[in-house]
């Protein structure tokens, strides 16, 4: 069922990604394309306060067209783990540093056309720790309690795919804890 590479053409790289075309040879030995967005790895957090809320971004999406309320997240930089991201992504987002980190597991955000995987983490124990904002970013810092969570996704207030998948791999593991 694989299907061998056999050429690629770079269209285009910019500074957040990247777009090539593979040609491919299929396991019935015909010849294709596929178009495939280049975007190195990523991270999406969960983080908690003590008072059962997990605390969101609120911000302005261009793709999108509107504000969506979000889990933070963003890329994995050169010579950083997983976790040093999401750490990271923390204190330039939300001003907390996590005093505990928790893998959760991962996904691939559209296998259909992109090579990102994203690494999702729980966050707790947090401590004010800010670092500096990405300058291009405009962000509102949300509280929410993870009891409206569900509502929330239900009704279309958060429809962010990624932040969807967090929140409810969060909630999957605190219920399993109890």
């Amino acid at each position: 069922m694989n299907e061998k590479t056999i050429g690629t053409e770079s269209i285009f790289k910019g500074k957040v990604l990247g777009l090539r075309v593979d040609t491919i040879k299929l396991p019935d030995g015909g010849i294709s394309q596929r178009e495939i967005v280049e975007h190195g790895q990523s991270v999406v957090i969960a983080p908690l306060d003590g008072d059962g809320n997990v605390i969101l971004v609120r911000q302005y999406r261009k793709a999108a067209e509107e504000i969506l309320l979000e889990a933070p997240a963003g890329g994995i930089e050169d010579g950083e783990t997983p976790s040093e991201a999401a750490s990271r992504e923390m204190q330039e987002e939300i001003g907390f540093k996590p005093g505990n980190l928790t893998s959760i597991g991962g996904f691939w955000l559209a296998p259909g056309f992109c090579e990102e995987y994203m690494h999702a983490f729980i966050a707790t124990d947090l401590v004010a720790g800010a670092l500096p904002a990405d300058q291009d970013e405009n962000i509102e810092i949300v509280c929410v309690s993870l009891d409206k969570v569900t509502s929330m996704i239900k009704s279309g207030v958060i429809k962010d795919a990624k932040s969807i998948a967090v929140l409810l791999m969060c909630l999957n593991t605190h219920i399993s804890r109890l």
